[in-house]
């Protein structure tokens, strides 16, 4: 896709405020447009359907369906779809259904506005995008013993993969991950691709969550 085409986003929220507030903003922005608006989960379904956004923002607590059944319902439907979510909440019933939906990135309400641009952003180039609130929830769950088996693979990853996963679980963008490896972006794109296939795992988020709950990478290696 040309690098000249605006990233095409669809807001789904039950708040006309919150929308039209949203809208303004990206509005002043040359490289988003706004396709398209939903009020309620089963619109955002039916919308990103219809109209394939790079990028959904999906509130969470919305009437009829909620944001994370229906983060759940378009992943299964349009897998590429990138979804960024952008709701009051950071409760763990909340957090943690919403990544293991598909959700790429999880901001809170009270973020600024050039943070939240960053945000659209990095989702577009399928990077994660976390709200430093969250990121802390999803490390403390990390540290914790494993309470599951990990994902069962008969195909291990290559050394190479295993390189990237790492980069990966330290919060190192795809760009980054290519220059320190030498290695070219489009090849990082292949290994992630690769690593999220034969982890069985739906986002970066999850692979670095995984490679972090099986001690691949420390803790306290976090990318600052």
């Amino acid at each position: 896709m040309s690098h000249t085409q605006p990233i095409r986003i669809l807001i789904a929220d039950d708040h006309h405020i919150v929308r039209r507030g949203i809208r303004d903003l990206l509005d002043t922005e040359p490289d988003m447009v706004i396709v398209g608006e939903a009020t309620n989960g089963e619109e955002a379904i039916t919308a990103a359907a219809n109209l394939n956004p790079d990028v959904v923002l999906m509130d969470l607590v919305m009437p009829t369906m909620e944001g994370i059944e229906a983060t759940r319902q378009i992943k299964a439907q349009q897998p590429q779809m990138k979804i960024l979510v952008l709701t009051s909440f950071a409760t763990d019933d909340k957090v943690f259904p919403a990544i293991k939906a598909g959700a790429l990135g999880y901001l809170i309400k009270d973020t600024g506005p050039n943070e939240l641009l960053q945000a659209i952003r990095q989702v577009h180039r399928g990077e994660a995008s976390l709200h430093p609130t969250i990121a802390q929830k999803l490390l403390a769950e990390v540290a914790q013993p494993q309470k599951r088996p990990s994902p069962a693979t008969t195909d291990p990853l290559t050394e190479r993969e295993m390189d990237v996963l790492k980069l990966l679980a330290r919060g190192l963008s795809n760009q980054e991950i290519a220059e320190m490896l030498v290695i070219g972006v489009t090849t990082v794109y292949s290994h992630v691709s690769n690593i999220l296939s034969k982890l069985h795992l739906a986002t970066r988020t999850q692979a670095a969550l995984y490679a972090l709950r099986e001690g691949y990478v420390p803790l306290h290696d976090q990318k600052e």
